[in-house]
């Protein structure tokens, strides 16, 4: 389950394939880009600019799965590229599911959830995920969000929040892996 991938002329170990549905460098490399802004490491540090970089010329080049967008939004948002952060939101905002006054994402062709009596659905933890990402992307900005922005982001948090388990969790996509030692 192991594999090495080059990201952006980078080696990487990592174990599986990224969650969500979505399994290229793109999506990797995002990842990795957040982790090293939230350590925090500057936009001026070699490894992180090129992760920009590469995640500046994907945005370019092709259309990006909804969770790719997600990431890449919160990914921006920290790097402080407003313009990008904005345009990543403004994509994903047209693919919003609004539903019961609440806003979230949902993977492609997923199948519609059934009404069902005495039952409260919960997404997949995908899915959870994929909305939190776009929710700290509405609120990671300088100068400090909207008001428009605070409350389209309410309506994200709703969503979220009525996603909690009956012992106030969520559901997780994240597996730990560690390259060969």
């Amino acid at each position: 389950r192991e594999k090495q991938v080059a990201l952006c002329g980078l080696n990487s170990y990592f174990c599986g394939s990224p969650q969500g549905g979505v399994n290229d460098e793109i999506t990797l490399t995002a990842y990795i880009t957040i982790a090293l802004l939230e350590i925090p490491l500057p936009v001026t540090h070699s490894v992180v600019r090129n992760a920009l970089f590469c995640l500046e010329t994907a945005a370019n080049e092709k259309e990006n799965h909804v969770y790719t967008k997600a990431l890449m939004a919160y990914a921006f948002a920290l790097a402080g590229k407003e313009e990008q952060r904005k345009a990543f939101l403004g994509s994903l905002e047209k693919e919003a599911v609004k539903k019961d006054g609440s806003v979230h994402w949902q993977r492609p062709g997923r199948e519609p959830e059934v009404d069902l009596p005495y039952y409260r659905h919960r997404a997949p933890s995908a899915e959870v995920e994929m909305t939190a990402y776009v929710l700290l992307a509405h609120l990671t900005t300088q100068p400090a969000p909207s008001q428009q922005e605070l409350s389209f982001a309410s309506l994200i948090a709703k969503w979220i929040s009525g996603q909690q388990n009956p012992n106030g969790g969520f559901s997780s996509t994240q597996v730990s892996c560690f390259p060969p030692g």
